[in-house]
């Protein structure tokens, strides 16, 4: 699964790698991304855009914001099928951006967090979906979910699902709403190559999504 992340990443810094606008608003970096709380995704209206989303998919249908807290996630194997995500699966996709994300080992009485990146230190897009969801009071909002997968031989080590992550020569496929071959769009949702990521053992303060701090992703 993915329920915190990092993006440490400025919007510059990301507009400028993902070769897009740089977007009118601001948004500072986070290092201890939280469900419920605003991210960054890239979809493609026309163009790529940078765009301030709800982490928590809400469906059309919904009547509250609140259900989003229960889809952070989406299962990459079923989410062509499922009701809440088949539509958007078929052309609202995105990448929610990131520099890395955090999954929690166990070390017998306790948990040890581990913060798990690329190593080439450079911020990629985690397979999304989003909608934009009305609320009663005639509210647009933006509301995404993260794919998972199963986990690759170094994330398993930890725990048996993990995100998504589009490899940058096939974002653009991911992105294009055109596309609608399920099992085309399926053979992205693999887990992303071990040789290529790194874990890194963290402070136990990132338990807390109150702690938001560079010091976060620093080795102990």
């Amino acid at each position: 699964m993915c329920g915190r992340f990092v993006r440490s990443s400025s919007l510059k810094d990301i507009a400028d790698y993902f070769g897009v606008e740089q977007p009118f608003y601001q948004f500072p970096p986070s290092y201890n991304v939280a469900p419920t709380q605003d991210v960054i995704i890239i979809n493609k209206l026309g163009i790529k855009q940078l765009v301030k989303c709800h982490w928590g998919f809400v469906p059309p249908w919904s009547k509250d914001l609140s259900i989003g807290s229960k889809m952070i996630n989406a299962r990459s194997e079923t989410v062509a099928e499922k009701p809440s995500f088949k539509s958007a699966f078929g052309h609202q996709r995105c990448l929610v951006i990131a520099n890395g994300f955090y999954e929690w080992q166990k070390d017998k009485n306790r948990k040890v967090p581990v913060y798990i990146r690329l190593k080439s230190g450079k911020p990629f897009g985690f397979a999304g979906l989003y909608n934009v969801w009305i609320s009663p009071e005639g509210e647009a909002i933006c509301t995404c979910t993260i794919l998972t997968t199963e986990s690759n031989d170094l994330v398993s080590t930890i725990h048996d699902r993990m995100p998504v992550i589009i490899p940058r020569d096939r974002e653009d496929l991911w992105l294009e709403p055109k596309v609608n071959d399920v099992e085309l769009l399926r053979g992205l949702l693999r887990a992303f190559p071990s040789e290529e990521m790194e874990l890194i053992r963290v402070s136990d303060r990132v338990n807390s999504p109150k702690f938001n701090s560079p010091d976060n992703i620093k080795a102990v």
